[in-house]
């Protein structure tokens, strides 16, 4: 992309492609070869294994010949941001100025569109390097709503995503897990100023919102690891053609093989 034009600034070069200033100077991340290659590996395995922790994820590097020890594998684990499923035997505290809600959802039925919106950030793989992604979904017809990419997982994009997603409507309760993009004054402030209840999940407990975590076992398995993204607005290209395909076309056993766009509304303009 030329940088220099005599009409368009910048900022409105990056609004017409679809990618933020981040995404546009973006630069592999300072990671060894090997690093980025265990990096894979383990998102791969996690995606394959959830309920692999550490000491298990090491031995599974031992077994295809990675001799790694556990702080390492602690370590990229944490930058890729993946954890076990099962419960921890206690909760991080919450940074200044985050709050920790209830989890809303136990027991409830959720029969109906905009009752429960779900996010999350997974980590994408790229050729030399790495982004993560934020997507908001409507819990009863699996609708992705809106999504967002970015270098690091700050909570701008996140917010970014999630005013995106009001396009669409608002939901009577929203729900994410306790990593500090969700728990900031700043996302929270968001949802609170338009009286949406905040629940949250319990600590490691990606089942809780289980809906997005197989939304990004799809993703992976069907879009990310048939394909290796080489500059940002490749992999923006690329996960934007998927979405709509599962949004639009991808049937869902889970949904009696409709669509999520049936469900969610129908025959309805898209934003």
């Amino acid at each position: 992309m030329e940088l220099a034009h005599p009409d368009l600034s910048v900022r409105r070069q990056c609004e017409l492609l679809g990618v933020n200033r981040a995404g546009l100077y973006y630069q592999p991340r300072g990671e060894s070869e090997e690093n980025l290659q265990l990096m894979r590996l383990l998102d791969e395995q996690y995606t394959r294994t959830p309920f692999y922790g550490r000491r298990r994820m090491k031995a599974w590097l031992r077994d295809q010949g990675y001799e790694v020890n556990p702080k390492r594998v602690a370590r990229l684990m944490e930058l890729i941001g993946i954890a076990a499923i099962y419960p921890k035997p206690k909760l991080s505290v919450p940074g200044e100025g985050h709050k920790i809600y209830p989890y809303l959802l136990e027991g409830v039925e959720v029969n109906r569109v905009n009752q429960v919106w779900s996010t999350d950030i997974t980590y994408i793989r790229m050729a030399c390097g790495f982004v993560y992604l934020v997507a908001v979904m409507d819990w009863f017809s699996r609708f992705v709503l809106s999504w967002a990419l970015s270098v690091t997982m700050e909570v701008p994009f996140c917010i970014e995503a999630l005013e995106r997603a009001f396009r669409w409507g608002r939901p009577e309760i929203f729900n994410s897990d306790q990593g500090s993009q969700f728990t900031s004054e700043k996302f929270t402030g968001v949802l609170q100023e338009r009286d949406i209840a905040v629940s949250m999940d319990g600590r490691g407990r990606c089942l809780d919102n289980i809906f997005i975590e197989r939304l990004w076992r799809s993703l992976k398995y069907e879009e990310v690891y048939l394909r290796d993204y080489r500059l940002v607005p490749e992999a923006r290209a690329g996960i934007s053609h998927y979405f709509q395909f599962y949004n639009y076309e991808r049937p869902h056993q889970s949904l009696e093989y409709r669509t999520p766009a049936d469900l969610y509304r129908g025959s309805r303009v898209r934003p």
